[in-house]
């Protein structure tokens, strides 16, 4: 087995250096791209995903050569065997992520990431505590089941968290057409983080934009609804614990004052947001109250005949 490093390890000093980099840009182009305490905060929570990471790695290696003794086929590696695994493990991140949002278990643990009002390449850095709570690591496990060596796999996972990091940011607008067709870029994670009702739910992708694309999840940035980022209930202070567990939290109350065994199943493995009466707002609702509002709005955009005047008690709806 080959002694692989960390990609991760070796790409710090550059993403050190390209974050005083935007920092610069943004002085002089927009200033409110970058708040101190904002950016304090992405640091101090990077590093204690660091610290977890260290002390959670060891296991998950464990789980990983465990499972890999079970393996279907022998994998070599052969240069093409680490272009395949970097295929596949993007597209179990692609499952991973989009399960971060739509399973609340998950989003407990990824919520962190959303968690900044700010988009800039310090966001990249605020990663997950819990990710070894969450379980988070499974989505992998097919992989070494195919016969993929843990080691691989877990190096293609640094290159593609590397890869991640310069799509955190508002200085680049669009990439070459090409481009943006096949590969995430910061127009389209841009949309990702974004709390817009349009841009909800869109563009799980780590690398490679095709598999939103393929399974119906993709949505284009659009220069008439620029994002707002943060999550849909922000925060209200830069509270590093908070950040880090706040979800958690919700999860504890939620299911300690539960009625019933489905309600606490719900709480815990429904999608944000859900509730036993549907009393609270999901992503799902969020989204039908906008598309309502728009085809309202287009219908009040049509040419009224006079045989179609609206009566006296109707009135246009509220704009979105």
């Amino acid at each position: 087995m080959p002694d692989l490093p960390n990609p991760v390890d070796l790409a710090v000093p550059a993403f050190v250096l390209l974050v005083l980099a935007e920092m610069i840009v943004a002085r002089f182009r927009d200033r409110s791209r970058y708040c101190p305490r904002d950016t304090l905060t992405s640091l101090m929570l990077g590093f204690g995903s660091t610290i977890a990471g260290v002390l959670a790695g060891g296991m998950v290696f464990a789980l990983a050569s465990w499972v890999h003794q079970f393996r279907l086929f022998d994998i070599g590696y052969a240069w093409y065997w680490f272009a395949i695994a970097f295929v596949l493990d993007d597209l179990a991140y692609y499952v991973f992520h989009r399960s971060a949002h739509r399973v609340r278990w998950f989003w407990a643990s990824h919520v962190i990431h959303h968690s900044s009002q700010h988009y800039n390449l310090s966001t990249a850095l605020r990663q997950t505590w819990t990710g070894f709570f969450s379980l988070g690591f499974l989505f992998r496990l097919p992989l070494f089941l195919i016969g993929f060596p843990p080691a691989m796999v877990f190096f293609v996972a640094g290159v593609n968290l590397v890869y991640q990091f310069w799509i955190h940011t508002e200085v680049i607008g669009r990439m070459p057409r090409w481009f943006e067709a096949v590969m995430n870029t910061p127009s389209h994670h841009r949309v990702h983080h974004a709390t817009n009702a349009r841009y909800l739910d869109r563009n799980y992708a780590g690398v490679f934009i095709v598999w939103d694309k393929l399974f119906g999840t993709f949505e284009a940035e659009r220069d008439d609804d620029r994002p707002r980022y943060g999550i849909v209930h922000n925060l209200p202070d830069f509270n590093v614990l908070r950040a880090a567990f706040h979800e958690w939290w919700g999860i504890t109350k939620d299911v300690w004052r539960a009625p019933s065994l489905y309600a606490r199943l719900g709480y815990m493995f429904g999608p944000p947001g859900w509730s036993p009466d549907g009393s609270r707002d999901t992503s799902e609702t969020i989204k039908a109250r906008w598309q309502a509002r728009q085809e309202r709005g287009q219908h009040w955009k049509k040419p009224i005949s006079s045989s179609s005047v609206p009566g006296p008690e109707a009135a246009p709806p509220r704009a979105a």
